[in-house]
């Protein structure tokens, strides 16, 4: 899905989302007429305004005094209807429509460009595609096994699953970010796929990828291949980004650079990301720059994954079966 199809079927879901509470206002209105009798005889004199208006302008004297005094008398009609919904113990507000955006009205445009909402939906939708491959809703915390680490390396393993589910806890409340560090096979990309799994179910949009394919998207869009998406203002701008096996990218000035950008903007912004790596804090330094590890080290939270590959710990107990 490219982004003139991705905006396209953002546009459709807003204007779903307004025909919705279009709908249910209108049902609410016949409940209310029916029900109440006294309600109905006010709101019809609200529907004349138009009329009224009309004859006054076409009457031609003392026009604004007229639209005055009918402005006063529609307020306080409509302060009627508020304080009579209220005695038949209705919420004062039940004849208002119900937008999911206030600023917008459920439209998608507000001040000739487009709403917040709306390019919050193009986010979610563009994440979800980017995450079509992924394996998310595969891996949770609970197939994240702890049997197969031992002695010490039980402990950590098991603070670290203990910090992931408070991440997840917090996430939307607190801003924070996270390095999972260690050797193959360990768990990083079990845990850090559980992450997202529930990151998503509550709501937040998602993007979970190897590094490799989000810095070759980024390449490709950067010189001219690529000119439809934007994969870079995409990653900054995602709820929460997770970036595995960073350090598996072939190196180069404008992954490098890229690396910074993308850790460096969303700190700025205030939004999560994780980054699993077989790298060690050196190995960072020496490979993205001392400004990369410098942010990695003091403002993510280290997870030193411990243990024996648990790949082969499982193939291992399949042959002996």
């Amino acid at each position: 899905m490219n982004k003139s199809e991705i905006y396209e079927k953002a546009l459709n879901i807003i204007q779903k989302r307004r025909i919705d509470a279009i709908s249910e206002n209108q049902r609410r209105i016949e409940e209310v007429n029916r029900d109440i009798p006294e309600i109905n005889e006010l709101n019809a004199h609200l529907y004349d305004t138009s009329h009224q208006i009309f004859k006054i302008i076409s009457d031609g004297r003392n026009v604004e005094q007229k639209i005055a005094e009918l402005r006063k008398s529609n307020f306080e009609i409509q302060g009627l209807i508020k304080s009579t919904l209220r005695n038949y113990n209705y919420p004062s507000d039940y004849l208002s429509i119900k937008y999911c955006c206030r600023d917008c009205n459920d439209t998608g445009y507000k001040d000739g460009h487009y709403c917040h909402c709306f390019m919050e939906l193009v986010g979610k939708i563009s994440a979800d595609e980017m995450n079509k491959s992924s394996q998310i809703k595969l891996s949770s915390f609970d197939t994240f096994s702890l049997d197969y680490y031992q002695g010490s390396d039980y402990d950590v393993m098991k603070r670290i699953l203990e910090r992931a589910k408070s991440f997840v806890e917090n996430f939307g409340k607190e801003n924070e970010n996270i390095i999972m560090s260690g050797d193959t096979g360990l768990g990083k990309t079990h845990l850090s796929l559980a992450i997202a799994n529930e990151v998503l179910k509550k709501g937040y949009s998602v993007i979970y990828d190897s590094a490799i394919n989000i810095l070759h998207k980024i390449e490709m869009e950067h010189f001219g291949r690529d000119k439809i998406n934007d994969t870079l203002s995409l990653v900054n701008d995602v709820d929460l980004l997770i970036l595995d096996d960073l350090g598996t990218e072939y190196s180069s000035p404008f992954y490098v650079s890229t690396v910074y950008n993308i850790i460096n903007t969303r700190l700025n912004m205030s939004k999560s990301t994780i980054i699993s790596t077989n790298l060690s804090t050196e190995e960072i330094k020496n490979r993205y720059s001392e400004r990369v590890k410098s942010r990695l080290v003091t403002m993510y939270i280290a997870m030193q994954f411990k243990g024996k590959d648990v790949r082969l710990q499982k193939k291992q107990r399949e042959i002996k079966k």
